[in-house]
């Protein structure tokens, strides 16, 4: 018998400015003891901010290219065999894919201090989108991790 609960899954929120699930989600990951209008502001904000300058009609494509240049497809798990630990390379959920890419966004935003919230987020976003910053090298060095462990790919299962 399975020790995992089931999986439930909840119904799509959209935002209210763009009726977009990804800016909504972006939203619930920047929100803090439940102020969710206060993150709607910084979320807007930063999509304004990584929007300047650039000849994009949507100002959600931004987002949209900076989360899927920041998805990792591979990943390392511990796995424990005979005594061993071992981390084994294995392929990321579309799901999990989106959700890594967003909390890693919004955490190295969070790292930047002394920069108001909004602006770096805001560049963190900009900087994803153009393939560059702290959010593309953690995705590269998990793919390294993966790529170096590839030996204990049949521990898999």
């Amino acid at each position: 018998m399975s020790r995992r609960k089931r999986v439930y899954t909840k119904p799509e929120r959209r935002d209210a400015r763009y009726d977009s699930p990804l800016v909504a989600k972006i939203v619930s990951k920047v929100m803090h003891s439940g102020k969710r209008a206060l993150a709607e502001r910084i979320v807007y904000a930063a999509i304004d901010r990584a929007n300047e300058g650039g000849e994009s009609v949507d100002p959600v494509e931004v987002l949209n290219r900076a989360i899927e240049n920041a998805k990792p497809r591979v990943e390392v798990k511990s796995r424990r065999v005979g005594g061993a630990t071992y981390q084994v390379p294995l392929e990321v959920s579309i799901d999990r894919q989106e959700s890594l890419a967003m909390r890693w966004i919004v955490n190295a935003a969070r790292s930047k201090r002394g920069t108001p919230m909004h602006v770096a987020l805001g560049n963190e976003i900009k900087d994803a989108s153009t393939n560059q910053g702290v959010v593309i090298r953690k995705r590269d060095e998990t793919h390294k991790m993966a790529q170096a462990n590839r030996a204990f790919a049949h521990f898999r299962w």
